[in-house]
């Protein structure tokens, strides 16, 4: 399903100093010097479009530095006004918003904690009616496609056209290299719903640390994602949050200068090799599709024996038996066995769902459970 979102397309109303869209800052301003000094710094780098800094700081645990607050605006008019950049800064409710368009900030986004909040991202909704602003939305913490969909249209539905999505991962009990699962599958997922929409990745709350920042920063160019945005603070050492994913911009130069930029089509010859790739791979799909198509209808007849005989239709021995088998045949294939894994799982759930419907068929006005695999 298309969203059907009224929005300006990214370039319309931000011009990038340079490739890629480079949105970067200290994680919180801390004093005005701090602040300042890193605009410049990072304005003489000729490649940031924007400067962000955290004004108000949602944190997880009371007690923790939550921001400068409102003070914080009146430095970012200063860098704004002695760099040219234009500022940018995290809203969390309607009273923030209104300090921040107050103050003269160009560009406000909502944070991955407010996102997960259907009465917050209203709220912030309202207070936007009739302001033409730009308005970036992370995803909320936790994977979840819909709140993240359901944040964007409530920002338009407020009339906010110059609308933007932020990747910044998701919250995992996993433990992993980065400090926020990326789960591209979900951002790729966003952009299927919503072609039109401006997508940008946020590597330093992905990552956690500095040392992962390029190769994330690489994955969401190759991801056809259209900017980044970056922390960045004049000394990261004695910065007073986050100080492992921040870079100095002398680094973050390193970082962008490293980066390779694609394009997202080929012309002439490149590109009929690759029509011809693509041919091939649809042909495939479609045996695929053939070939699940017959599994299925071998289901069915499975279920209607197991209905005729009273068998259960979770037989566990034989899950077992499917998936060490088809996993150990994957991986001789040269496929990860993962992505085997999670391909067996779908499909095996797609049959305990066939063979429920025909378990049940005539029993439609009775309380029904949801038979699911372990």
């Amino acid at each position: 399903m298309k969203l059907e979102l009224n929005i300006q397309p990214l370039e319309s109303w931000i011009q990038a100093k340079s490739e890629p869209l480079l949105i970067a800052g200290p994680c919180s301003a801390e004093t005005e010097e701090q602040l300042v000094a890193t605009a410049h710094l990072l304005a003489q780098t000729g490649k940031v479009t924007a400067l962000r800094a955290g004004i108000w700081k949602p944190r997880t645990r009371p007690g923790e530095f939550e921001g400068i607050g409102s003070i914080g605006l009146e430095w970012l008019k200063r860098a704004k006004e002695e760099t040219g950049l234009p500022t940018a800064v995290e809203v969390a409710n309607a009273k923030h918003v209104e300090e921040a368009l107050k103050a003269g900030v160009d560009i406000l986004w909502v944070g991955a904690r407010s996102t997960v909040n259907p009465f917050t991202v209203q709220e912030i909704a309202d207070a936007l009616k009739g302001v033409d602003v730009p308005v970036m939305v992370k995803n909320p913490v936790n994977p979840d496609l819909s709140l993240w969909i359901g944040a964007l249209e409530r920002i338009n539905g407020a009339g906010i056209t110059k609308l933007v999505a932020i990747h910044r991962g998701f919250s995992s009990h996993e433990k992993s290299a980065f400090r926020n699962e990326p789960m591209w599958d979900l951002a790729i997922n966003l952009k299927t719903h919503a072609p039109n929409l401006p997508i940008i990745c946020d590597p330093s709350h992905i990552c956690g640390n500095r040392e992962l920042l390029g190769y994330v920063a690489q994955k969401a160019l190759d991801l056809d994602m259209q900017g980044l945005m970056i922390e960045s603070h004049i000394d990261p050492s004695v910065a007073w949050t986050d100080a492992k994913q921040q870079v100095t911009p002398a680094v973050l130069v390193e970082i962008i200068d490293r980066l390779t930029l694609r394009k997202p089509e080929l012309q002439g010859a490149a590109k009929d090799v690759l029509a011809e790739l693509r041919t091939q791979i649809d042909k495939l799909d479609d045996v695929v599709f053939q070939k699940m198509a017959e599994r299925m209808k071998i289901v069915e007849k499975i279920g209607n024996y197991k209905k005729e005989n009273d068998i259960t239709i979770l037989q566990v021995n034989r899950w077992d038996e499917i998936l060490n088998k088809r996993v150990a045949y994957a991986k001789a294939l040269n496929l990860s066995p993962e992505f085997a894994e999670k391909l067996l799982e779908l499909i095996h759930s797609e049959s305990i769902r066939k063979q429920t419907e025909i378990m049940n068929k005539g029993q439609e006005n009775q309380p029904q459970e949801k038979l699911t695999h372990a």
